[in-house]
């Protein structure tokens, strides 16, 4: 497959393998694509979780308007406590 590419584009490149971050133009586009795909991927999921999402949503405005709200401190900790608790499972 041959790409045409605009001068722009390949002087991107080109600064990027002369910076020493990338071998080559190929290793370049590769981690350019594998960008992309990533991006992709959670196009995928935000679109898969969209309903529960706004269902999440909806039911934390009712908790608002039934005044039952945690202080933005004590919501800091809970959430720390819930990424070591991941990151413990995970590890």
């Amino acid at each position: 497959m041959t790409i045409n590419l605009r001068p722009e584009q390949q002087r991107v490149i080109d600064l990027a393998v002369q910076s020493g971050a990338y071998q080559s133009p190929g290793e370049v586009l590769d981690q350019a694509l594998e960008i992309i795909r990533e991006q992709l991927e959670l196009e995928d999921w935000m679109v898969e979780q969209r309903e529960a999402v706004a269902a999440h949503i909806e039911a934390g405005f009712a908790q608002a308007e039934r005044g039952e709200l945690i202080d933005g401190d004590a919501a800091l900790e809970m959430l720390r406590q819930r990424r070591a608790e991941r990151l413990q499972s995970e590890g």
